[in-house]
């Protein structure tokens, strides 16, 4: 009888250890892959960084005041610029893996990434230049919209978004006789080579006010977030002026839901800009920014 039972359990054991050994393997696999892919994600996590008025107003006097015009008219100082950006960002800092992409000219095209575990999600973009104008130090263009996002990549280096997160930091946007457009045209080819984007926000003139204002010639690209508490949405025609040479504008040419997101419209050909702007109030709009980028990325 004891024979008879063994040799019907046998076949059994002979077909559910192999199975038994394959599940178990696969599962091995799986939690190995993910641990890995997890480490790698808290690796660029370790160093995140709160947003106080102290240290916005640290850099707007390193870009404004030391630095100063930032053009091809100023290539070192343009240099300098992005130096700063790898500096603090990069691993020594806040502990990045930062990016340098070959521009239309001599000056990087800058990225870093929060990366994501849902790779099937479209990704977020967030740009922002880090030229100024002819002759000018570019406080509102682009020193606020540079220092805000800056910051907002420091605070967000431990979030773990439902998406990845991409900064870009270009060197073209505000000087009239610099490859701008050749610019835009490499962002939209690199931002196309990946999972078409779900938003991007276009960060300048942070400096005027503490809520955000959001603007889009696209009215598609909008957020579907509630951010009423954050800003307002305002017409492209009004925060333009009628200039479609906006960074969010020309990409929105391109077929892409580009927002500008800043405190104030775009600044008048004629008007100055080279006071520094109270830091507390550019400390105030870049964490309305930095939330907006946690609910857009949940």
């Amino acid at each position: 009888m004891e024979e008879k039972r063994k040799s019907r359990i046998l076949p059994w054991l002979l077909v559910l250890l192999p199975l038994w050994l394959i599940a178990s393997g696969s599962f091995a696999l799986v939690q190995y892959f993910n641990s890995e892919e997890t480490e790698k994600i808290e690796a660029e996590k370790r160093f995140a960084k709160s947003v106080s008025a102290e240290s916005i107003a640290d850099d707007l006097k390193k870009i404004i005041s030391v630095i100063g015009e930032r053009n091809t008219s100023k290539p070192a100082q343009l240099s300098a610029t992005a130096s700063m950006i790898e500096g603090t960002l990069g691993p020594s800092n806040t502990g990045y893996d930062v990016a340098s992409i070959i521009s239309p000219s001599d000056f990087p095209i800058l990225k870093v990434t929060i990366p994501s575990l849902k790779k099937d999600i479209p990704p977020l973009w967030i740009i922002t230049s880090y030229d100024s104008p002819n002759s000018s130090r570019g406080a509102e263009k682009n020193a606020t919209g540079l220092v805000a996002t800056l910051a907002a990549a420091q605070a967000l280096a431990d979030h773990s978004p439902a998406q990845s997160i991409h900064f870009l930091f270009i060197p073209h946007a505000n000087e009239d006789d610099s490859p701008v457009l050749e610019t835009a045209t490499l962002v939209s080819q690199l931002i196309q080579a990946e999972t078409k984007p779900r938003t991007i926000l276009c960060i300048e003139a942070m400096g005027d006010a503490e809520s955000l204002i959001l603007s889009s010639r696209d009215t598609t690209a909008l957020p579907n977030v509630d951010f009423v508490d954050l800003g307002k949405i305002l017409g492209a025609e009004i925060v333009c002026l009628g200039d479609d040479f906006d960074i969010a504008s020309t990409l929105t040419e391109m077929n892409l839901p580009a927002i500008r997101i800043a405190t104030r419209p775009m600044l008048l050909p004629d008007e100055a800009d080279e006071k520094i702007p109270f830091a507390p109030t550019l400390a105030a709009s870049t964490g309305r920014l930095i939330e907006l980028v946690r609910r857009l990325s949940r």
